[in-house]
């Protein structure tokens, strides 16, 4: 069962979706008294590291961000100089309600105010993006608490204190909040001390991690329909679709996305330069009746598997519940976890899972 299928069917049958922790917002909230008094490292500057680190911001509590790559934003990066309009690189759509802009905001106080449009069924950014959303509401008030290029080697949490080993220095904390893309604990490319427990590494080693691709065309001429998508069989396989990217933006461009994820991307992530243009170019032609190629203006891409901090696409929206709650439970009151496939298992990938994954970790560590 695809993952919006069974949270379908979770509604229809009145099961729980994850439990929700009601942080205390700005204006209420005694940020010089927190309930926890110790160091939280946060590892990894996506939506769920940034999440978190806004709200043990909130709480005052005293954390830093340790990210690998060069910037923040992980899977929500986005392209300023293709259109008028952000393209989005990763993170594209809102799957849920245009309330969870507030919660993740967490503050009465500030007024949050983001444009829409339905794209069924779910939602998208109007001249906008996630990534605009973290870097206008949530990045400003941590941006001093994130260190980049900061490639963390080993997380040793044997002791009283847990010890965080970098390329360069070491960082000791309490508790430490693991917010990388799951592809990174998958290839081990952090060890921990202990090793993970077993049923930990075996839901990590168990769920899959669709390999993912990103391509954007501009036209000068609209000749292709909103949405064209592909009939991958079996179904868990994977995605492919082209998609009007211009779609509800004020914008007079014609661009046409490309998303693929699983089996199907492989054809677009083994190719590059030319060869990789050309073999879109060929498929659209094949299309569109040969209207491709004669109004091909330029393109970009973005293959995620080749990202080094990244390496591949998101997991499988048809991944075991059960498995997915294995992923995101913690780990002796020390580890705890956040990002779109570190969640209770009744929902999982998207960007506000990440954010809601953090307000549960930060939730749990700010007991009292």
């Amino acid at each position: 069962m695809k993952r919006k299928e069974f949270i379908k069917m979770c509604g229809i049958l009145g099961i729980g979706f994850p439990l929700q922790f009601s942080l205390l917002s700005n204006s209420s909230v005694d940020k010089a008294n927190p309930l926890f008094k110790g160091k939280v490292v946060v590892i990894g500057a996506g939506a769920g590291g940034l999440s978190a680190g806004y709200l043990l911001n909130q709480l005052g509590i005293d954390f830093e961000i340790l990210e690998a790559s060069p910037t923040y934003g992980g899977r929500m990066k986005i392209n300023t100089e293709f259109a008028d309009f952000p393209i989005p690189m990763g993170a594209e759509w809102l799957e849920t309600k245009v309330g969870i802009f507030k919660e993740i905001v967490n503050d009465p106080a500030v007024a949050v105010d983001v444009e829409t449009v339905k794209d069924a069924p779910d939602r998208k950014f109007v001249n906008y993006s996630w990534f605009n959303f973290f870097e206008d509401y949530i990045v400003p008030s941590i941006s001093s608490k994130i260190s980049y290029n900061t490639i963390v080697n080993s997380i040793d949490y044997s002791g009283d204190q847990i010890i965080v080993t970098t390329q360069n220095k070491s960082y000791r904390a309490d508790k430490v909040i693991v917010s990388v893309p799951l592809k990174i604990l998958k290839e081990k490319d952090i060890r921990f001390v202990p090793s993970l427990p077993k049923n930990k590494l075996m839901a990590i080693d168990k769920v899959r991690v669709w390999e993912g691709f990103k391509a954007f065309f501009k036209f000068s001429t609209q000749f292709y329909e909103d949405e064209y998508v592909f009939n991958i069989k079996p179904k868990r396989e994977g995605q492919k679709m082209y998609y009007n990217a211009s779609y509800g933006q004020n914008s007079n461009a014609n661009v046409l996305g490309l998303f693929v994820v699983g089996k199907p991307a492989k054809e677009f992530i083994s190719r590059s330069g030319n060869d990789l243009k050309d073999y879109i170019l060929r498929e659209l032609d094949s299309i569109y009746k040969n209207q491709a190629t004669p109004n091909y203006l330029g393109h970009i891409t973005q293959n995620w598997n080749k990202e080094p901090f990244v390496k591949g696409g998101y997991m499988t929206d048809y991944a075991d519940w059960k498995t997915v709650r294995v992923l995101g439970k913690p780990v002796d009151d020390k580890l705890y976890f956040a990002g779109g496939a570190y969640t209770d298992g009744l929902d999982w990938v998207s960007v506000h899972t990440a954010a809601q994954s953090a307000k549960k970790a930060v939730g749990m560590i700010n007991k009292p």
